[in-house]
């Protein structure tokens, strides 16, 4: 008679708690999926998802994404019913400046998001002026505004929704790495972690930057780079922050938006690449900072009569396409990735809970189509081309 311990099992092992592992989490338990394990190296939303910007807006050039942040946006919208918690949202409004002589698609992408529920509005002239008092226009004169726009916290998030899971009967292990994946032939059985193996017949991989070295190891290429960006907070002694609305420009290639009482948040549109997300510089050097500040002060005067009063980095998944990475990988069954957001994560975040338990449970995703997400899409000479880009659009 053995005496070993009975081997580790799941019926789904969820590789990541961050903002994407833990809504795939939640929604499968949900579901009652069967015994779901998540598994993190660190704590649920200290990695990438802690130092997100957390924007929440629905303006994109590609239908699917439209309808995913639109989900994101009601379900965060009932985030005290939907996970039992008090609403992380901070309600701002955004605006969407684009580049120069993109008018057209910016008319053509509007018409898309609202016939996607989307609540979204083009304005110019006088109307622009009166909703952005002291901002520089100059020959910028038409913009979307979004009035629903707002931002969130990634960690908090993340840890909000792992809550809700594991009250619904998922098991979370924190501080468990994983350090390769169990193959048999050309299916993924299980995981290897620091505490021991765990067998199961699926494992969802939502490891964001540290993706392409863990698959790697089982002989899995995905077409995945890591950028670094750069973020700075601005403070305002003389009162609150003068940027009240959320702001993604094109022509100074940088975001801001409020960040409290009396700081705001900038940031860059791309960083460098090839970051290793287990070392990287966590604090971006001053003249870094004044620089990127200055780009948003062009639009934004105000941002640079404050103060800088800190700065820190964030590693972003990049595709070819800037699009994430949905799906099974072609030839390796057992594995399911959930990567590759290049950055617009967290406000698609619930809706991506949402469309991978549905399918994982049926084999298709029935709230958003994000068949066009699949992963083999770049070997098949598929990648995502919306039909109204704009020039700041990777791909």
């Amino acid at each position: 008679m053995s005496t070993g311990a009975a081997p580790d099992t799941a019926d789904i092992v969820v590789i990541g708690a961050g903002v994407m592992g833990s809504a795939v989490a939640l929604e499968l338990a949900r579901r009652r999926a069967g015994r779901v394990v998540v598994v993190d190296a660190r704590h649920g939303g200290e990695g990438m998802s802690g130092r997100s910007s957390a924007l929440v807006r629905m303006h994109y050039t590609f239908r699917p994404e439209v309808e995913l942040a639109v989900l994101g946006l009601r379900l965060y919208r009932s985030w005290p019913d939907w996970v039992g918690a008090p609403s992380l949202l901070h309600p701002t409004g955004f605006v969407r400046f684009v580049g120069p002589g993109e008018e057209a698609s910016l008319r053509a992408n509007v018409a898309m998001q609202r016939a996607c529920g989307a609540e979204v509005e083009l304005l110019g002239g006088d109307e622009l002026q009166r909703l952005l008092p002291g901002w520089r226009l100059d020959g910028d004169t038409l913009a979307a505004h979004e009035p629903q726009g707002a931002y969130g916290d990634g960690a908090r998030a993340a840890g909000d929704m792992l809550a809700r899971a594991r009250a619904l009967g998922a098991d979370y292990r924190p501080r468990v790495a994983v350090t390769g994946l169990q193959r048999r032939t050309d299916r993924i059985v299980g995981v290897e972690t620091t505490s021991g193996p765990i067998a199961a017949p699926l494992v969802v991989c939502a490891t964001g930057p540290w993706t392409p070295t863990l698959l790697a190891g089982a002989g899995i290429h995905v077409p995945i780079e890591t950028e670094l960006h750069v973020v700075a907070i601005v403070h305002h002694p003389g009162g609150p922050p003068p940027a009240r609305l959320a702001c993604i420009d094109a022509v100074s290639g940088t975001y801001f938006r409020p960040d409290g009482e009396r700081t705001s948040l900038v940031g860059d549109f791309t960083g460098p690449r090839g970051a290793d997300p287990d070392d990287f510089p966590q604090q971006p050097g001053m003249e870094e900072l004044a620089r990127l500040v200055g780009r948003a002060a062009s639009r934004m005067p105000a941002l640079g009569e404050g103060g800088i009063a800190r700065g820190y980095t964030g590693i972003y998944d990049m595709t070819p396409d800037a699009r994430p990475l949905l799906g099974a990988l072609p030839e390796t069954e057992g594995l399911i990735v959930v990567c590759g957001f290049s950055g617009m994560g967290f406000k698609i975040a619930p809706a991506i809970g949402v469309v991978m338990a549905e399918l994982i449970e049926s084999g298709r995703a029935r709230s958003v189509d994000i068949s066009a997400f699949r992963p083999d899409r770049f070997a098949r000479g598929e990648p995502i081309r919306p039909l109204h880009p704009y020039g700041d659009e990777f791909g």
